[in-house]
């Protein structure tokens, strides 16, 4: 979806803010925060940026709320991490065509559009090929972490990544903790290590958590001093059973989470 379809789906939905964390890209932002603007009616459109981590256990995605999008430094560090995305991007196209399922660049480019591509794409373009029954299989059998087709790409170590989301003038918080298969004892004291590396917040609504998910990283932010934070992964078409705001029909990201993500990030601007 374009910045300004985003913006539109958001206000027909009702919903009173959203952020757009596109992964390693800040593109659309300008557009986004202005197509909020100009919807009024107090709606808030958040700019925004998801990183992922380099770690050693699972995988870790780090999100920026409020971030400055021509911070120079953020750019150039998205950059470099995009570039080892287009080196990963042909190896996993080479990958693939050596296991016998013929692709090519211009099909899985098409369905990112203008978007920074990734494996999604791929998943979309083996599915659109037959080769799949649907872009779940796809991860399952070629893509996932471990799969033939999988490769590695660049990343930035979790602090390099917090640092660079507080240089632009953002909130740092941790997505979707689940994703990094540790146990609580272990997740709690990885959170403390990121706290103390500058982390602000923890994602504590999400549409994938079960309600003791969400009551175990509520009471995690609690403990740890971090702030909430919430979403809905929204991506479109490449996962359409997800809904924007609602994820799959229950989630709810309470209004206030908003004023003290915004309320920090003004803090750090401050300092």
């Amino acid at each position: 979806m374009t910045p300004e379809e985003l913006v539109a789906l958001a206000r027909k939905i009702g919903l009173s803010a959203v952020a757009l964390t596109d992964h390693d890209c800040t593109t659309g932002v300008e557009r986004f925060i202005a197509a909020g603007e100009a919807a009024g009616d107090g709606f808030v459109a958040i700019s925004g940026v998801e990183i992922s981590a380099d770690v050693d256990c699972g995988t870790m995605h780090i999100l920026g709320y409020f971030v400055d999008p021509s911070n120079r430094e953020l750019e150039d560090v998205l950059i470099h991490i995009r570039d080892g995305r287009q080196v990963r991007n042909k190896k996993i196209l080479a990958r693939l065509n050596e296991l016998g399922l013929e692709l090519t660049w211009d099909e899985v480019a098409a369905f990112a559009g203008e978007d920074v591509v990734g494996r999604p794409h791929f998943a979309q373009a083996l599915e659109a090929r037959g080769y799949v029954k649907s872009k779940t299989q796809a991860f399952d059998r070629h893509l996932a972490k471990g799969k033939p087709g999988y490769v590695d790409r660049f990343r930035l170590r979790p602090a390099d990544c917090i640092s660079v989301i507080a240089g632009a003038g953002g909130v740092p918080v941790l997505a979707h903790p689940f994703t990094l298969d540790l146990a609580m004892p272990a997740l709690r004291d990885l959170v403390r290590e990121l706290k103390d590396a500058g982390l602000k917040g923890l994602e504590t609504y999400y549409s994938e958590y079960s309600s003791e998910q969400e009551a175990q990283y509520r009471k995690l932010a609690a403990e740890t001093g971090l702030l909430e934070a919430g979403g809905s992964d929204f991506h479109g078409a490449i996962n359409p059973a997800i809904r924007l705001g609602s994820g799959f029909g229950s989630l709810n990201v309470p209004d206030e989470l908003v004023a003290k993500l915004r309320d920090a990030a003004l803090g750090a601007s401050r300092v």
